[in-house]
């Protein structure tokens, strides 16, 4: 079967997560780190970098193609299969097989709450405590697709990525946040800023950075939904980041909207809500490729670079008609044959308007033989003229 997150399938739409009618914080309050229900590891071992002891890389030359079949309308879909090439050949991929999930640096000077302090001079050394537990559990819990760093001369100031998952409209994107622990933590939660490039690509992420998450008291929830002291933990607002609002369809999200789910209208708006936020997933990649954040510039040109084909095939897919999310690795994941129709026009339009400049942003990151994606697009621009 295929692995992706399926918040459907785990039942993690019960409870108070988020904003609307996701309402189960992604880490139960028992201290474990899975839903119930959900194997340890299992949600996120696909989108994570699989550096085990192997003397080569998967790198973004497309040395053939591989067909899969379109489930909508029986087209053909051409995929990447990447090129395997010697990893020491390549200083981008060795700087990205050597970027360390969780790891102290120095400079703070673009984080959002650089001006924020929690005077710490002042606070018992039992803040500082609750820091360093802070550390230890993501440390040793990280799951692949996240990363974060920490800083030695300011430990209430902390930043992490998000790789988004397969099987959402996020997939293959970095969603950066900056974090600042308060002087009243852990009594309450602490601050989260996300990097919007002023880019509204879900209803819990506004545009100016807000993220409406219940454990974060951003958003209502039950006493047991919200933050504890003593039991919730950064980790949990990490994972509950990716899991509830990165999501399958972000559209349920959006409060009131879940009791459209699987009435027509519903499906419509949110298939059409995953085409818009690809588009802006998409020119998220050109804003954090252009200006990567400090201490994470080796994970952006690396993960841009061995990734950039297979994002390419998937707007060259979903030009097709393909549903967005529907791509995984190896093929088009099984979907109702009935959702499949062709691409909107606007839909389209947006492909042809962000691909070209999608492309030199890989180009600068150095992926080769990008071109070849853009040749369906014009193609089918160019026939309707």
């Amino acid at each position: 079967s295929d692995e992706y997150i399926d918040v459907d399938e785990y039942a993690l739409l019960q409870g108070a997560g988020s904003s609307g009618s996701f309402h189960s914080n992604f880490v139960g309050h028992d201290g474990s780190l899975h839903p119930s229900g959900v194997e340890s590891g299992y949600l996120w071992s696909n989108s994570s970098y699989s550096f085990n002891a192997t003397p080569k890389h998967v790198c973004g030359s497309t040395s053939a193609l591989k067909s899969a079949r379109d489930v909508h309308n029986g087209a053909a879909v051409a995929l990447p299969q990447l090129t395997i090439i010697d990893e020491a050949e390549n200083e981008t991929l060795r700087k990205l097989r050597s970027f360390k999930q969780f790891d102290t640096v120095i400079d703070t000077s673009d984080h959002h709450f650089i001006n924020h302090y929690s005077s710490t001079k002042q606070n018992p050394k039992s803040w500082a405590k609750q820091i360093q537990e802070e550390w230890k559990i993501l440390e040793k819990h990280l799951p692949d697709t996240i990363f974060v760093r920490v800083y030695e001369s300011r430990m209430d100031l902390m930043r992490a990525v998000i790789i988004g998952a397969e099987g959402t409209p996020y997939h293959n994107g970095l969603f950066f946040f900056d974090i600042f622990f308060p002087s009243g933590y852990p009594n309450v939660p602490p601050n989260v800023h996300y990097h919007s490039g002023g880019l509204r690509l879900n209803p819990n992420l506004y545009n100016c950075g807000k993220v409406c998450l219940s454990l974060l008291n951003t958003w209502s929830g039950t006493t047991k939904e919200r933050w504890t002291k003593g039991v919730s933990t950064m980790l949990q607002v990490l994972v509950s980041i990716q899991g509830l609002i990165l999501n399958t369809m972000p559209y349920y999200n959006e409060p009131g909207y879940e009791s459209l789910r699987g009435t027509p209208n519903g499906e419509t708006q949110a298939r059409q809500y995953n085409q818009n936020t690809f588009i802006l997933s998409l020119r998220t990649m050109m804003y954090t490729i252009r200006k990567p954040p400090k201490n994470f510039e080796d994970l952006v040109a690396g993960h841009f670079y061995s990734r950039a084909h297979d994002i390419l095939a998937s707007c060259k897919a979903y030009e097709k008609g393909v549903q967005v999310g529907c791509l995984v690795k190896g093929g088009v994941r099984d979907v109702d044959g009935s959702n499949g129709k062709n691409c909107p026009a606007k839909f389209k339009s947006g492909l042809v308007e962000c691909v070209p400049s999608l492309i030199k942003e890989f180009e600068n990151v150095g992926v080769k033989d990008c071109e070849k994606f853009t040749s369906q697009v014009r193609r089918s621009t160019t026939s309707r003229k």
